[in-house]
């Protein structure tokens, strides 16, 4: 089976990348052929008016990806913006996609409401599910992981796929089906969602003393504003973290001796430490010797960016027969 995923490049990755995707890629490409594309042109959509961050942002995302265990052995990890077979793609399956269905894609109506500080009136956010289909199609995928909420970002390219195969009477294109993903719901020091544009985000590469520095300063049960009340473990932004990175039996403790205010919130932070330092110092370790052979990193693109292309190319081929095009 094939597996096609991506990310938009913005940099070090936090634990809620790691838990919402990275960690089913990593059981994913144990059974299945899996391309996992660095989204740079996706960036653009949004991010076109300054790109001086955009490469180092790209090895700094594809550091963390092999830091987890993402292996280039097992998986094809690329760039979108050097397989150039993408683009043309884009541009054909642009024809087959009608106007209304880019009008109705609900993300572009949030977007356009909740970013306020970014000019994104252009074409190539208004048509980017085009490409997002491109991304997918271009490699025949036939599963794609996605968590519940972007099953419609995925029927758009089931219905770009359908289209395309039912007005030239063929089946090139399989319609990609969803393998739905659990994602813990995972908030940052704030309370809000982790986001390191909240600047409220623990990121995987984060050394021993700046993870802690982040917990003991997060924000716990509201309601619990004395040492002596007892608090209530599921309405806690920490009591989560907990159990990501604690065993069963420290989760009861922590939750006895939460609603029994038998411990306060300093001493549940301090549980928690030493599991969330033990889990992350491997991927620290991981990442600082990649840090230090940033070749490593550009062969493994290289690579996989050839391995990509002769895909995309056999793809394109085909659609260049069906439409007739020379």
């Amino acid at each position: 089976m094939r597996i096609v995923s991506g990310m938009r490049p913005t940099g070090k990755l936090h634990i809620g990348h790691y838990f919402g995707a990275l960690q089913n890629w990593l059981l994913l490409q144990e059974k299945h052929e899996c391309f996992f594309l660095v989204a740079d042109w996706h960036a653009l959509t949004t991010d076109y008016q300054d790109t001086s961050a955009l490469k180092n942002n790209i090895f700094e995302m594809v550091m963390d990806w092999m830091a987890v265990g993402v292996d280039p052995t097992k998986s094809v990890i690329f760039l979108q913006s050097q397989i150039k077979e993408h683009a043309e793609l884009y541009l054909l399956l642009s024809m087959f996609t009608p106007l209304g269905w880019l009008e109705r894609n609900p993300t572009f109506k949030e977007q356009k409401e909740q970013i306020t500080d970014k000019d994104i009136q252009n074409l190539g956010f208004f048509g980017y599910p085009v490409l997002q289909a491109t991304d997918v199609l271009i490699y025949k995928a036939e599963k794609i992981p996605v968590g519940k909420d972007q099953v419609p970002h995925l029927e758009m390219t089931r219905e770009i796929a359908r289209r395309f195969n039912h007005l030239t009477k063929t089946s090139l294109f399989p319609e990609p089906e969803a393998i739905l993903t659990s994602t813990p719901k995972i908030v940052g020091t704030d309370g809000r969602k982790m986001s390191k544009s909240y600047n409220n985000s623990i990121l995987l590469s984060d050394p021993k003393d700046v993870v802690e520095t982040k917990i003991r300063g997060m924000m716990t049960d509201p309601q619990r504003l004395r040492r002596q009340d007892p608090g209530n473990p599921d309405a806690c932004n920490l009591f989560p973290l907990h159990t990501l990175y604690s065993d069963e039996n420290l989760q009861k403790e922590v939750r006895l001796g939460c609603t029994s205010a038998t411990i306060g919130c300093v001493d549940c932070k301090k549980m928690l430490l030493p599991n969330i330092n033990k889990y992350l110092e491997p991927i620290r370790e991981k990442r600082l010797d990649l840090e230090k052979d940033p070749d490593t990193v550009q062969d493994i693109l290289n690579h996989g960016c050839q391995k990509a292309r002769q895909t995309a190319q056999t793809t394109i081929e085909e659609v260049r027969s069906t439409l007739h095009l020379a």
